[in-house]
């Protein structure tokens, strides 16, 4: 029996439904960064232009807080195999691993795209109605920045998929993904030698693709933090198949 790429698919989306942990960790997050988002908005109120130049820093604060929920989704898409040892019984019933891992990849980040979608909008919503100076749908920079917001929980899905892939591990990527967004990356920022490479990391490309002021450190214009996160996330995916494909089992 042939094996195709929408019986992987229908396989993996599966998978993905009935292990509460993995859908449900994200779409927490993505509930409670809408969440803190709007509280934060409501906490700066009519003193933002004050406390903040750029809007965009409360509004999408619950994403900047919770995107290492996405670090979690992507690790636990393969990584809960890796640990189970249930990577051996799909491959198994999916010989082509490239095609295996394809499917985890689609099925992940589109997962993570939809609730991407829900937390840009619904974060920038609720701003807009708690803010005393929001800015508008159609502002300039505003679409961009939405897109950028939407587009970063999937490729953050997608590059941590490819890191734990290539691990092969699910504790080491878990014990390495975590801490470094939601450490490492901005303590680097704040030293010395590393403030050249800060604007280079995936995440904080990707973040600074959602503001809507100028970061006069920061070399490149905000569409490009977008296009920085994408290329990290596709040399994860490539470098997560070809050990994936090397993976003994």
């Amino acid at each position: 029996m042939t094996v195709t790429a929408a019986t992987v698919l229908r396989s993996e989306w599966t998978k993905l439904t009935t292990l509460r942990v993995t859908w449900a960790v994200p779409l927490a997050g993505t509930a409670l960064g809408v969440a803190v988002g709007a509280v934060t908005c409501a906490l700066i109120g009519d003193v933002q232009p004050l406390l903040i130049e750029d809007p965009s820093v409360a509004l999408y604060y619950g994403l900047t807080v919770f995107q290492t929920v996405f670090v979690c989704f992507g690790v636990l898409l393969i990584g809960q195999e890796f640990h189970s040892g249930t990577v051996r019984t799909a491959l198994t019933a999916v010989p082509d691993r490239a095609l295996l891992y394809g499917g985890k990849l689609a099925v992940g980040a589109g997962y993570a795209l939809g609730l991407g979608l829900v937390l840009a909008v619904g974060s920038f919503a609720a701003g807009r109605a708690l803010l005393d100076h929001p800015p508008g749908w159609t502002d300039p920079g505003v679409p961009r920045s939405l897109v950028a917001a939407a587009l970063h929980p999937p490729l953050m899905t997608v590059l941590c998929l490819g890191v734990t892939a290539m691990l092969g591990n699910l504790t080491v990527a878990m014990g390495l993904l975590v801490p470094t967004v939601l450490f490492g990356t901005s303590l680097l920022g704040a030293l010395p030698g590393g403030r050249a490479v800060h604007p280079y990391l995936p995440d904080q490309a990707g973040l600074y693709a959602m503001r809507l002021a100028v970061d006069a450190d920061v070399p490149y214009p905000h569409w490009a933090g977008t296009a920085v996160l994408a290329l990290w996330a596709g040399l994860a995916a490539h470098g997560g198949l070809r050990r994936f494909r090397r993976y003994d089992a």
